[in-house]
């Protein structure tokens, strides 16, 4: 009876049962020896899971990872970032989480769960409406379809960027500070040695010439330096005018468009209104620029290289996507 127990036990995915009293039983060990490697298994799977789960609930991105059922997607994970900050609980089916986010879902839907990056905005809480990076991607394994969704708040992207940013400076400063801060205190050095003499004789008078104006060199161009960084920090008052936004892209499209012709990346702008804004436009042609910009760098590893550009107005505001 415990052969068929064993048996159904392994087919059933099922090791709570211990049938070690019966392992010495003749024609039962290699048996009972499958059980136990196939029980080791899922507890090594069961602890892994454990982990990684334990990693998507502590970071700060909302992580929605959705299971293909038949037509219908489960709810496979949502980690707790992505429940407190949306204020929503686990629920288990796509079509309840609709109730929850539409806005989110209407989007993924729309685009058919493929492969998406953009920026969405999502109303948390009763608040006004937030901008999220939004990311998403497919997966298959072992048969099953997975639907990877991956939201980050902008605020806390361009923080991080700034973060970095900010990083590099320090240490190309620090790098170019150590570099003239480190000759002029040892030539000081050597100057305190050649004074504290009690006589000084014509080469002493030389080495000191020669070490303050080795100083001097070196000090100015610690100035130079200094200066060239604070002029970088210093950004001019913008010139603000009006211009329409429709000509505003098409001048930065214009400025771009060898560039994206090198890229092989094709570019479709549906902005064709006539919408008046007042803004400074050589600064916010670079603005333009170094998004589009970044939209090449991210499609340059992708199959098809395109760029959609739209406009929304929302409560006299103009939202840009690209």
């Amino acid at each position: 009876m415990f052969y068929d127990k064993t048996i159904s036990a392994i087919l059933n995915n099922d090791f709570s049962a211990d049938f070690s009293k019966h392992k010495t039983v003749q024609n039962y060990n290699s048996l009972f020896t499958l059980y136990n490697t196939l029980k080791d298994k899922q507890n090594e799977h069961t602890s892994k899971d454990l982990v990684y789960r334990a990693i998507l609930n502590n970071i700060e991105t909302g992580v929605l990872i959705l299971q293909k059922k038949n037509t219908d997607w489960d709810i496979f994970l949502m980690n707790d970032y992505f429940s407190e900050h949306f204020d929503i609980p686990k629920v288990s089916k796509w079509k309840y989480l609709k109730n929850q986010l539409p806005v989110l879902c209407s989007i993924i839907e729309d685009r058919n769960f493929e492969d998406i990056r953009t920026s969405v905005q999502i109303r948390v809480d009763k608040q006004d409406d937030q901008t999220f990076m939004l990311q998403t991607s497919k997966t298959k394994t072992y048969n099953e379809d997975y639907y990877i969704i991956l939201l980050d708040s902008i605020q806390k992207v361009v923080a991080k960027k700034e973060k970095e940013a900010w990083i590099n400076l320090m240490k190309v400063i620090s790098h170019e500070l150590m570099n003239s801060v480190t000759p002029i205190r040892s030539l000081a050095q050597n100057l305190e040695d050649i004074v504290g003499q009690e006589s000084l004789s014509k080469d002493d008078m030389e080495d000191i010439k020669q070490s303050v104006s080795a100083m001097i060199h070196r000090s100015d161009h610690l100035q130079s330096f200094i200066d060239s960084y604070r002029k970088l920090a210093m950004l001019p008052s913008p010139n603000k005018e009006s211009i329409e936004l429709s000509t505003l892209l098409k001048n930065v499209l214009q400025i771009m468009n060898p560039l994206f012709v090198n890229a092989g990346v094709t570019v479709n702008n549906t902005i064709n209104n006539n919408r008046w804004l007042t803004v400074d436009v050589l600064q916010m042609e670079q603005v333009l620029i170094n998004l589009l910009t970044n939209s090449i760098y991210a499609l340059e590893n992708k199959t098809e290289k395109h760029i959609e550009i739209t406009s929304e107005i929302k409560s006299n505001r103009v939202f840009y996507r690209g």
